[in-house]
């Protein structure tokens, strides 16, 4: 692991965005803008209750390491079996983080950094992905099987248990809270993505209004989700389904997209934005 500090820079709070859902009631998203300094790209997918935000970032040679911010300082988290790059997706109470790194032969490759040690993680097949972890350190994501097709998955730490939305051509599990309930995005007859919550056994569909796409991402033990939702015209946007109903945001310092991935039990939202005239940046929103 690399573990050296690097500077960081976190902008002000921007305007307050209020966000209308599908009964005209209203919530506020107060946004923070997050970038690596000398980065050219700073993405960030998971935050815990502490605050402390997952992600990823490019440096000014190109390379792309895993980040993990806590405490005002930012420190790399390269697994050490990575060739291609460290991506970081999520992080719990306990500081445990998961993700996935690229491998020699470019394969992906689910990982667990817990107690200063890398773990891999993901069923056997051709890639794997971890991109949520509870408190209890049960672990979600997706994987490829031998035949290439894409299979959510659990581990509970002594097996893994596969998750596919019935009638899905594709399934993927994101996000687990500390009660069980899983967040999935899945692929239909058609090629679309839709978003659904589990218990591992029941699934319950919890699609955008009006979205051409869901892709549903963490939840929160509140059950609150944050997802990304698309447009007819391919842009990506944010929303926060909370209470059985959606609202909807964007980065006010945003391009055309922006991408939400972690949501906390304090109401913080974690992702990233397309700045105007740049490349992405990392962003938390207090609703």
């Amino acid at each position: 692991m690399s573990k050296r500090n690097l500077s960081w820079l976190v902008a002000g709070l921007a305007v307050a965005f209020v966000a209308t859902a599908q009964d005209t009631s209203k919530l506020t998203f107060k946004f923070q803008s997050i970038n690596v300094k000398g980065a050219s790209e700073t993405d960030i997918y998971g935050i815990n209750n502490a605050g402390a935000v997952v992600g990823s970032y490019v440096d000014s040679s190109g390379a792309e390491h895993g980040l993990l911010i806590a405490g005002g300082k930012a420190t790399n988290i390269d697994d050490p079996n990575a060739t291609g790059g460290t991506f970081c997706y999520n992080i719990n109470s306990a500081g445990a983080i998961v993700g996935y790194y690229l491998n020699s032969n470019g394969v992906a490759q689910g990982f667990l950094y817990k107690g200063a040690k890398f773990t891999d993680v993901g069923p056997a097949g051709t890639g794997s992905y971890a991109l949520g972890i509870n408190k209890q350190g049960n672990i979600t994501g997706f994987y490829l099987d031998s035949a290439g097709a894409e299979h959510g998955f659990l581990w509970n730490g002594k097996k893994y248990t596969t998750l596919d939305v019935p009638t899905a051509t594709a399934s993927g599990a994101w996000g687990i809270n500390d009660s069980g309930l899983i967040s999935m995005f899945w692929i239909n007859s058609s090629g679309t993505y839709e978003g659904a919550l589990s218990n591992g056994k029941k699934y319950i569909t919890i699609n955008m209004p009006g979205a051409a796409q869901t892709i549903p991402h963490s939840l929160n033990n509140a059950g609150d989700v944050v997802l990304e939702w698309v447009d007819s015209s391919g842009n990506y946007h944010g929303a926060l389904r909370t209470g059985g109903k959606h609202y909807r945001f964007n980065d006010p310092k945003g391009r055309t997209n922006t991408r939400p991935g972690g949501v906390n039990d304090n109401h913080v939202i974690a992702g990233r934005f397309e700045a105007t005239g740049k490349s992405y940046q990392g962003f938390t929103a207090t609703y």
